[in-house]
């Protein structure tokens, strides 16, 4: 029997103690895709569950204060401003978040979890809505999750 070698890496935070702190600020964006019926619940607030886009507002700013919480290499940050918008077309959600601090790192990844977080509660408020006859979802779908401007100040 031949073993193999396995090197093992080591997962680290990037060290940022000699940076400056200096104003920044990120946004990021995303869409949920669904059923124009469901669209038209949401809009009527018709959904069972309650009020989809306040909610959804509320997870993603919760979300963006944890973001460190959650994703491992990321640093605990201080927020100072956050701005959760939806624009609403005829079968999709796009849902953006603007985030700001003054810190030594950026807040993209605060942004960007904060756009997932909140297409997420869409997604589970709206659920019963979007399922199909077999208990699927063809149509529902989360697309063009991306980071739409980053930008510091010193």
């Amino acid at each position: 029997m031949k073993l193999s070698h396995i090197q093992e890496n080591r997962a680290r935070m990037v060290d940022i103690s000699e940076k400056a702190d200096v104003a920044r600020r990120a946004i990021a964006s995303g869409e949920i895709s669904l059923r124009p019926e469901t669209i038209e619940l949401i809009r009527g607030r018709q959904i069972e569950k309650g009020e989809v886009l306040e909610t959804a507002r509320i997870a993603a700013v919760l979300a963006i204060k944890q973001t460190s919480s959650v994703i491992p290499m990321c640093h605990n940050i201080p927020i100072s401003s956050i701005d959760i918008r939806f624009d609403i077309s005829d079968n999709f959600i796009r849902a953006i978040t603007e985030v700001k601090s003054t810190g030594k790192t950026g807040v993209e990844m605060e942004a960007l979890h904060g756009v997932s977080i909140a297409l997420l509660t869409i997604w589970d408020m709206v659920k019963s809505a979007e399922k199909d006859e077999t208990g699927n979802y063809p149509i529902t779908r989360i697309n063009n999750l991306k980071v739409i401007e980053k930008s510091k100040r010193e």
